[in-house]
């Protein structure tokens, strides 16, 4: 069990083994970070020694780092990846993500065992199945509200499993796991770390009499996450795991973010102290930070909170895919021709512009344009008039003029500020210095109940001023600042003041010190592997299709030994050749644009004439059909599989045969 009820845990992604340790340091719990392969992204894998530098580095703290194994598997990968848990497990690794049910069928090492995304844990009874298969910690999807996510918890045992939720970053407009559009059109699978990001591209959309409804717009891209607000309400529905999403990110955005959302659930757990339910933290010490966290200075499509109070109407990114930044002014003189610089008023007179900042603004067609500042120089400071003179001429930037708002979309201030150290994360500690027969000696016991200890032979000499004496022996015993602790308190359990030289006392401090690091070490516990319940727990269906991502023979036996009778293949082993939902999402295009049969009712005039038929989705030679199931509120996105994409598998499989099976199995006898 990775959490017990009452502790909450701040689960951050990391790059890499130096973004990992800055998550830890700006209060992270828990880090989430890719091993060297079969991670669901592709380009961010990490070799075992940078794994153990960042173990290490999290274990001093009580942290844990959890390593992403989330892909679907070949038959001819899994002894790979089953050396590689091994590895991951003796360097140390607290817990494995998995989305591979084959996985649970081999020589696992007793590491814990997490559901990734992309086991697509949407229902109560498939979380209740996960549980008694073993695995100890849950991430539900996105697209859940905060009722459906109290019938996962009521529905599971919180001394067993917990309830993990992504509070913060990208969205997949899919639900995780159920998107094929990448594989079907480039044969790059997102199961497999390599999407290409189809749903945040431009597209025309057409109604069924071929009538344009929307012109380039990005229909499939969601805005970002955010759940600042939601978090006593996600509490209480019974979250204790808050992810944020960003394996890909940078170290400005994991830093920030990190810090954000440390800062708020510390005010909940201060809040609710002497409550009948106290939180507390998953881990050790407390974070300070030299900056103001500010989840609008990175890259966002701007904010929602998606469906966890509801839907909404203004969940999508349509406009543009990319940051449009924070208003920051408009435009009061654009240039004439020639020039190589505009002014605008900023509306903060206090804001500064800086060389190096990034500007954006909408021209006439919505699209977004980047400004790249080479130079700024304040005109009238009372006013709050600069003059910009951007890297590119004036003349390539459409539809500037007058009265225009400005964004800025890149603060170089802001950036600068979290290149340098930007955190202090301490655990508390107690010392008490006692005199011996021979010298002194001093104990250390920190916030968690772990003590160190250390003597020093040294001759008792009386103080020829007590209080300076006194003084002098606190100020010494309490320089922690090379360490990773923070003094409470500090007691003299002394017959007087004595004089102990400052060489002395460090030296001391200095062995209880490493004598309290050696302590928290062993005393370190590992996360226990969950047992599956036995019988093995059935399935909660009888029949898989391709959307179960079923990609080798152990994870048919899996779902074999669970009750399933009929499996189908994973859409990557190309048996679905003809047109099948290449996605399923929450998120409906008709909703948005106000096209919704269930939005129509009652409506005066249009009341049975709006009728949820198929609409059409065209990006480039690429053709995509949109089909609405309105009955549980989803849309799916159909297509087929492109011809070179089948025929580049027929060719592998000439060069590399795989194991997985060709054919449908057949249906296994009851």
């Amino acid at each position: 069990m990775s959490l017990l009820p009452h502790q909450l845990e701040l689960l951050s992604p990391a790059r890499d083994a130096d973004i990992g340790i800055e998550a830890v340091n700006h209060g992270a719990d828990a880090v989430y970070i890719g091993g060297p392969a079969f991670g669901a992204r592709a380009t961010a894998g990490n070799d075992i020694r940078e794994l153990e530098r960042l173990i290490t580095h999290a274990h001093r703290f009580g942290s844990r780092i959890f390593i992403t194994l989330n892909t679907i598997l070949r038959d001819d990968e899994l002894e790979a990846a089953r050396q590689m848990a091994w590895q991951i497990y003796n360097a140390g690794a607290d817990a494995l993500i998995i989305q591979d049910m084959g996985l649970l069928e081999l020589d696992l090492p007793p590491i814990q065992l997490h559901a990734s995304t992309q086991s697509d844990i949407r229902t109560p009874e498939k979380a209740r199945f996960l549980q008694d298969a073993g695995l100890s910690q849950i991430v539900v999807a996105r697209e859940l509200d905060l009722r459906q996510i109290a019938a996962v918890r009521a529905a599971t045992d919180p001394a067993r499993t917990t309830i993990e939720f992504f509070v913060h970053g990208a969205l997949c407009v899919a639900y995780s796991g159920q998107c094929f559009i990448s594989h079907a059109h480039t044969g790059r699978s997102a199961n497999r770390g390599d999407c290409n990001q189809a749903c945040r591209l431009p597209y025309e959309v057409l109604d069924g009499s071929g009538r344009i409804i929307a012109h380039e717009k990005h229909v499939l891209s969601m805005k970002d996450n955010n759940q600042s607000d939601n978090l006593r309400a996600l509490i209480d529905a019974g979250v204790r795991s808050f992810k944020i999403e960003g394996r890909y990110k940078d170290m400005g955005y994991v830093k920030n973010i990190t810090a954000h959302y440390r800062k708020l659930l510390d005010e909940i757990i201060e809040e609710r102290e002497f409550s009948d339910a106290p939180l507390a933290r998953s881990s050790s010490g407390r974070t300070t930070f030299s900056f103001e966290p500010d989840p609008d200075q990175n890259f966002n499509r701007e904010f929602t909170d998606y469906f966890v109070n509801g839907r909404k109407d203004d969940i999508g990114a349509f406009d543009t895919p990319k940051t449009p930044g924070r208003a920051i002014g408009w435009v009061t003189q654009a240039g004439q021709a020639g020039d190589k610089w505009f002014e605008l008023e900023v509306s903060d007179k206090t804001a500064v512009l800086h060389n190096g900042d990034g500007l954006c603004y909408y021209d006439l067609q919505k699209e977004l344009v980047g400004v790249h500042i080479n130079r700024a120089e304040c005109v009238n400071a009372k006013k709050g008039i600069w003059r910009v003179f951007p890297k590119n001429e004036i003349a390539e930037f459409k539809d500037l003029r007058k009265g225009l708002e400005i964004n800025r979309n890149r603060d170089m201030d802001w950036i600068r500020t979290l290149d340098k150290k930007s955190s202090d994360r301490r655990i508390g500690l107690w010392a008490e210095l006692r005199e011996t027969a021979d010298g002194f000696a001093l104990q250390l016991t920190d916030e968690d109940g772990f003590t160190g200890s250390a003597t020093i032979a040294q001759v008792h000499q009386a103080a020829t001023d007590t209080v300076k004496a006194e003084i002098s022996l606190r100020e010494q015993l309490g320089r922690f600042g090379a360490t990773v602790f923070a003094v409470h308190d500090i007691s003299l359990q002394l017959s007087q003041p004595w004089f102990v030289p400052a060489s002395a006392l460090n030296h001391l401090r200095r062995d209880a010190v490493a004598a309290l690091e050696e302590a928290r070490a062993k005393g370190f516990v590992r996360l226990p592997r969950a047992e599956p319940v036995e019988p093995p727990a059935p399935f909660p269906e009888d029949t898989l299709t391709y959307l179960a991502n079923v990609f080798n023979h152990k994870a048919h036996d899996f779902y074999v030994k669970h009750g399933v009778k009929v499996i189908d293949a994973a859409y990557e082993s190309k048996e679905e050749e003809g047109e099948v939902s290449l996605m399923i999402t929450k998120h409906c295009v008709r909703f948005s644009m106000s096209l919704c049969p269930k939005q129509a009712k009652g409506v005066i005039g249009v009341k049975g004439t709006i009728k949820a038929e198929p609409l059409q989705l065209i990006n480039g030679k690429e053709k995509l059909t949109l089909r609405f199931d309105c009955k549980p509120c989803e849309m799916h996105v159909v297509g087929k599989m492109k011809k070179s994409v089948m025929n580049q598998h027929f060719k592998e499989m000439q060069e590399f045969p795989m194991q997985f099976y060709r054919t449908r199995p057949a249906a296994v006898q009851s």
